[in-house]
């Protein structure tokens, strides 16, 4: 029974988004069914006012997203044994349907391989889906659904014995990627990802390059993203395609600059264990639509 499906929601906040972080509290507790737990991480700021019965911790220093969320799994018990899977939500999302976490339990008990479901995003004003939410080449109808090989972090639900098999997310990262090492590393443990548009997260629109660290961020990850899981004779083929792609995209000369900066950094800095993914799980991604080259 889907009812037996135990829900926890985590989410990391910096303390300066009060409002809306209480109305996405408000909104997981609307929820149909069994309540969902949830847990609140202040990643380096003071804890802010919270509602009675939730779960929080309040970190001394930025963790960085993944870090933050890492901490967040562990106040569910150990790899989040304590319920069966780990919602992730930005603190400044909204879930504007009551029947959210009914259509994510339902799905989990359906699917036992089904290990990650990314919500889809919406901007609450317009209602519109941003393509780069949409997690796959083929993003320009936000509404169809499909087996995917990557997640939107801030509006995901991972089963919680994913973590134990796969790891958790790399707090190396700090941000940006970190959903796609996760999502490779449990893709090659035989787990599958969803793309289910009927599972809503609303979210203003944003620029992910109003963060001061994206660009280099962006780079630096991208190569530790192939070092620590990609066969070794992917790793030239799939950085040279990102290198070309980036410069096809002509950035500004500062956000150039900060790419090549984090390119470099991707190859001189520690990225954390190597665990290159499996030839057949190449092959998984392939018939996917997202071969680990592009």
């Amino acid at each position: 029974m889907s009812d037996d499906f135990r829900l926890g929601a985590v989410i990391i906040t910096m303390g300066n988004r009060p409002a809306e972080l209480n109305a996405l509290i408000e909104s997981v507790r609307a929820q149909q069914g069994p309540p969902v737990e949830l847990a609140v991480v202040a990643n380096g700021a003071p804890l802010p006012a919270l509602p009675e019965g939730v779960r929080s911790v309040e970190l001394p220093e930025n963790l960085g997203i993944p870090g933050g969320r890492n901490v967040g799994i562990e106040l569910f018990g150990p790899d989040g044994r304590d319920v069966d899977a780990v919602l992730f939500l930005d603190d400044d999302g909204l879930l504007p349907n009551t029947d959210s976490a009914e259509l994510l339990r339902q799905a989990f008990t359906a699917d036992p391989g089904l290990g990650i479901v990314s919500f889809r995003i919406a901007d609450p004003e317009t209602g519109t889906t941003q393509r780069r939410h949409v997690p796959r080449l083929r993003a320009s109808d936000p509404m169809r659904g499909s087996r995917v090989t990557t997640f939107l972090g801030g509006a995901s639900a991972v089963r919680s014995a994913v973590f134990p098999q796969a790891g958790q997310l790399p707090a190396e990262f700090f941000y940006a990627h970190e959903e796609t090492d996760l999502a490779w590393r449990a893709l090659d443990a035989g787990w599958s990802i969803d793309y289910r548009p009927d599972v809503v997260l609303f979210h203003p629109a944003t620029s992910p390059a109003r963060h001061a660290t994206y660009f280099h961020n962006v780079a630096r990850n991208r190569v530790w993203l192939a070092r620590r899981n990609l066969p070794a004779l992917l790793v030239p083929l799939y950085l040279g395609t990102w290198f070309l792609l980036t410069l096809a995209r002509r950035p500004s000369g500062s956000a150039l600059k900060a790419w090549l900066g984090g390119f470099r950094a991707g190859w001189s800095e520690p990225c954390g264990p190597r665990r290159p993914m499996k030839w057949s799980t190449v092959w998984r991604l392939t018939r996917l639509g997202r071969p680990p080259i592009i």
